[in-house]
């Protein structure tokens, strides 16, 4: 995969600057994303049932605050991280969020790749359309290694994102359901946008590429969700007798 031609970090934080508005209404700011609210949901509910007793989130790629506050919808007061390249999302993310919890709400603003995240820290990390940023294979085995890290044994990580096939015939297949899908929603000007957004900003995986990176870095319990077109909804929990050093 060519990443050279890509956008750089701050070219992602000025975009995302410029886009609080329409990242705080999950009806309206993910329409591009096929089954957003189902996505949603499904990480969210799947996470409280892996781990009902959390205490600590981590909400990587956080824009608005959406999935964590769904996530305080199903388990009330979390202590919750919230990290973001965007100092503007950050804020609105904060804004909504520190009303709905009694615990500690902290904001990081980092790219998921220098990020300090810590050890055995996070009960739940919640990964919403962001880890598709990431560019080369050291990039995606250092991410899912640093956040198998970062949390606690028992702990799970969910993602809901952008995904890409693994085999060309079926590459084009997809993106032709996913083109139909745009043009139906929003015309031909809006598909075009959206498909020259991905070329220039997203280099995304394949869910098999994922999971098979998230057993490698000691993910158990790894599973998919849902699946629909390009977007897919997946999951790995750290097994409770990992080592407390990673």
């Amino acid at each position: 995969m060519n990443v050279m031609n890509k956008s750089t970090v701050d070219e992602i934080r000025r975009r995302f600057d410029g886009d609080v508005e329409r990242f705080s209404n999950l009806d309206t700011g993910q329409v591009s994303t096929v089954d957003a609210p189902l996505s949603l949901e499904l990480i969210t509910e799947a996470a409280k049932r892996v781990n009902p007793g959390a205490r600590t989130l981590l909400d990587v790629g956080c824009g608005a605050g959406n999935y964590t506050v769904k996530m305080l919808d199903k388990i009330p007061d979390l202590d919750c991280v919230l990290l973001d390249l965007s100092l503007n999302m950050l804020n609105r993310a904060c804004e909504r969020v520190k009303p709905l919890t009694a615990g500690a709400v902290n904001v990081m603003q980092s790219d998921i790749r220098t990020a300090p995240l810590g050890e055995n820290r996070f009960d739940i990390i919640l990964a919403g359309a962001v880890l598709h940023h990431l560019r080369d294979d050291v990039d995606w085995k250092r991410a899912f290694a640093k956040l198998y890290i970062s949390l606690k044994p028992g702990g799970c990580l969910m993602i809901s994102d952008l995904v890409a096939q693994d085999t060309p015939v079926l590459t084009e297949y997809i993106w032709e359901h996913y083109k139909n899908y745009l043009n139906e929603t929003g015309g031909p000007e809006y598909c075009s946008k959206v498909l020259d957004y991905i070329e220039k900003e997203d280099s995304p995986r394949s869910v098999t590429c994922q999971m098979e990176l998230m057993r490698t870095v000691g993910f158990t319990g790894v599973d998919i969700l849902h699946k629909h077109i390009c977007f897919a909804a997946f999951c790995g929990i750290k097994p409770s007798n990992a080592c407390p050093q990673v």
